[in-house]
């Protein structure tokens, strides 16, 4: 049986670290490899030889996490692997687009930039998302 509460706290955990690693990550190749920060033309060489590793760092950590939340499960089941996903990438694409698209900060982006511009990647990233807490079920 789900435990909303619970599979909550490891989204916003999970979530947190995979949006700390990948801005540590950009930041990483701005300083260290000195690529081109983020500019009003574009957002720079740092943060998009980023892109091809997001998928990566989600499927490890919201399997992960997936895992965490399935196996504090009572009876863990596919059902409730597949529900906890669709949940949480729900959640997640709402987080985005306000997060990511509508509040504005230094580093957000135009609907355009994230939906067409960042593609693979974005999709693939809610698909990984949604597949984490199987994968972690298929774990525990």
């Amino acid at each position: 049986m789900q435990d909303f509460a619970m599979s909550m706290l490891w989204l916003w955990i999970c979530y947190f670290m995979v949006t700390i690693v990948g801005v540590l990550h950009t930041v990483f190749n701005i300083y260290a490899l000195k690529m081109s920060p983020m500019d009003e033309k574009g957002m720079g060489e740092g943060y998009e030889k980023t892109k091809p590793w997001h998928p990566l760092y989600n499927v490890i950590l919201f399997s992960i996490f997936g895992w965490l939340y399935m196996r504090g499960l009572s009876v863990p089941n596919l059902e409730e692997a597949l529900i906890t996903g669709a949940i949480w990438a729900g959640v997640c694409i709402i987080i985005d687009v306000l997060g990511w698209v509508i509040i504005k900060h230094p580093w957000s982006l135009s609907f355009k930039e994230f939906y067409i511009h960042y593609q693979p990647w974005i999709t693939l990233i809610y698909l990984v998302i949604f597949m984490g807490p199987v994968i972690g079920y298929l774990f525990v």
